[in-house]
């Protein structure tokens, strides 16, 4: 799914931080890596010919939020971490569509790799 004819984005792309996500034991206690990207559907208009950032969103406040989800409460699935983010995207009203990716860098898999992800998408019609 992409981003819906007739609306605009905003992208915010690589936001870091270090959470305790994971199944395993040494996951929650060591923590590790973890990198989202946000990608909103909205229509950027209204804020763009009133100059006014309440018809937008504060991407400067929602990465801020983002970056909290992720150092916050830890969950088993990095699922449940990309849902967590795009529940909290669709708080902001002028949001009508929402794709987050939770990069996983640092998953404990045996074999060499360069990233793991997942891709959540939604909207609200």
């Amino acid at each position: 799914m992409s981003c819906p004819d007739g609306l605009d984005r905003i992208d915010l792309r690589g936001i870091t931080a270090r959470g305790r996500h994971g199944v395993f034991g040494f996951e929650r206690e060591n923590g590790q890596t973890f990198i989202a990207d946000v990608s909103l559907g909205l229509d950027l208009g209204p804020a763009a010919t009133a100059h006014d950032l309440s018809q937008t969103v504060d991407y400067g406040g929602l990465s801020q939020r983002i970056h909290d989800v992720i150092a916050g409460r830890p969950v088993d699935l990095i699922e449940t971490l990309a849902l967590r983010m795009v529940d909290l995207c669709l708080e902001y009203e002028p949001v009508q569509w929402v794709s987050v990716t939770v990069h996983k860098p640092e998953a404990p898999i045996a074999v060499t790799f360069s990233d793991v992800a997942v891709t959540i998408e939604r909207s609200r019609t």
